[in-house]
């Protein structure tokens, strides 16, 4: 039904479209490299406008990943013990959750945070790009506080403790905390407040619902008894609960000045670790070799297009030029949607979106093929171009679905780098299926005169004139 709506397309308002795809290549050709057609608008004495199109490429960006950009890639090992009873899948997520809402607060652009799994050990993949200064990255990650409520163990498991470690065997903090499930993740809102009696800071926490409800539990059960609060490990105070405390309020006293206060309230509204981590591995990438990459990423692609377009000139002509057309406004769609989504570009993402080239191509050798075949049995010119698409569509969309399910795929069990190539390929061809249908079809009809009905010719193949 869409096809036959399509046709009703005359080559007089296709000439009108025509004119709106060249117009709207020329404006997103502008924010796509905004450089470069400033330069050709004071080349040809429009200096004025330089300004403008600067201005309006800078409003949308690229992102570039840390491969291109270069940066930091930090790897960390967590440590799942106290928590053998849980899903240790959840709790790395929240780790991930919390590391990249805490880069995210410092400004850092598009992190990478991810977890992966080496037999029993749990890490986490940090990428920070932009960021070359190794020692303030993994001070940025390394500030965000494990916190841990612990509670007193019973009487006579303390007297055991004190016994063994009178021996050597134990240590002597093991004689009255255990961790229990409360921890830093389940804090909502933590801010500065004073006690009081003695006007001193000290840290007013509001927990989730969940840490309310744990919460409640931990002080109905130890009344009268000591509640440590732990951060990193290290006890900052111990309250005797007095009564069961509902709502999902708490607060943390200790030895705080305002200063520290206000820091380690940021530090829990930024995240607070679920489990504690630790840095077993650094590197440092510069942006001179990402800017290598991306050099060498780009200009293969520009290789890679002039080889498609000289084909398709030379074997196609009058169609394989508006193909070339198509693939100008193609690849300039795309590159807008890479700054809209923004797609954080990667050597692997450019590497994805130049087989969609080749995609968009192929769409169009079936096309102008049908095409041939209908104008060999003797069929108009106008009439050839319609059933050349219409009979071409089927095979095209076929083969697209296909490698659509097949990103799909790559993306949802990919790691990082797959993922960015199978995004990209994933929008080069939703994009090169408008090209091919769309707009290649538009220009033919548009390029449809009462002139061109006696110079067949000019669409056919070389091949097909000189067997002719």
């Amino acid at each position: 039904m869409a096809f036959e709506r399509k046709k009703s397309i005359r080559p007089s308002s296709a000439r009108i479209l025509a004119a709106v795809f060249l117009l709207v290549g020329i404006v997103l050709g502008a924010i796509d490299a905004p450089e470069m057609v400033s330069r050709g608008l004071e080349k040809v004495g429009v200096p004025q406008a330089r300004s403008i199109v600067e201005w309006a490429g800078g409003l949308l960006p690229y992102r570039f990943g840390l491969d291109i950009r270069g940066g930091t890639h930090l790897v960390y090992r967590a440590d799942l013990g106290g928590i053998a009873d849980s899903n240790p899948a959840d709790a790395m997520q929240a780790v991930r959750d919390v590391i990249e809402r805490r880069v995210n607060m410092y400004g850092v652009a598009e992190p990478l945070v991810q977890v992966e799994r080496s037999g029993s050990e749990w890490r986490l993949i940090v990428e920070l790009a932009g960021i070359t200064d190794m020692n303030a990255a993994i001070r940025l990650i390394g500030e965000t506080p494990f916190l841990e409520f612990r509670e007193e163990r019973p009487e006579a498991e303390q007297q055991a403790i004190v016994e063994a470690q009178k021996k050597g065997q134990r240590m002597a903090e093991d004689a009255y905390f255990v961790p229990t499930a409360l921890t830093g993740s389940h804090v909502k809102k933590a801010e500065v407040d004073f006690s009081q009696n003695a006007f001193t800071p000290l840290i007013a926490l509001e927990l989730t619902n969940e840490g309310g409800a744990i919460f409640a539990e931990l002080t109905k059960r130890n009344i009268g008894k000591h509640l440590a609060i732990y951060l990193d490990g290290a006890p900052i105070s111990a309250p005797v609960v007095q009564e069961e405390i509902t709502g999902g309020r708490a607060q943390i006293s200790g030895d705080f000045t305002m200063d520290s206060a206000k820091e380690f309230a940021g530090r829990l509204n930024a995240g607070a670790l679920p489990v504690p981590i630790a840095l077993i591995g650094q590197q440092s990438i510069g942006a001179s070799l990402g800017e290598e990459s991306l050099d060498r990423s780009l200009t293969a692609g520009l290789y890679g297009f002039l080889a498609l377009a000289l084909f398709m000139l030379v074997w196609y002509r009058v169609p394989g030029f508006m193909a070339v057309c198509a693939l100008l406004l193609y690849i300039a769609i795309v590159l807008v949607i890479f700054k809209l989504i923004p797609v954080t570009l990667t050597v692997a993402g450019i590497a994805g979106l130049i087989p969609s080239i080749g995609m968009a191509v192929d769409a169009n050798i079936l096309i102008f093929e049908r095409m041939k075949e209908e104008l060999r049995q003797g069929k108009m010119l106008e009439d050839a171009i319609r059933e050349g698409f219409g009979r071409a569509w089927t095979s095209i969309r076929d083969s697209n679905v296909s490698s659509l399910i097949t990103t799909a795929i790559l993306y949802w069990f990919g790691v990082s780098v797959v993922r960015g190539f199978a995004l990209t390929l994933a929008i080069g061809i939703l994009v090169s299926m408008f090209s091919a249908i769309s707009v290649t079809r538009t220009l033919l009809l548009a390029a449809h005169t009462m002139g061109m009905k006696n110079r067949i010719s000019l669409f056919l193949s070389g091949f097909a004139r000189f067997k002719s």
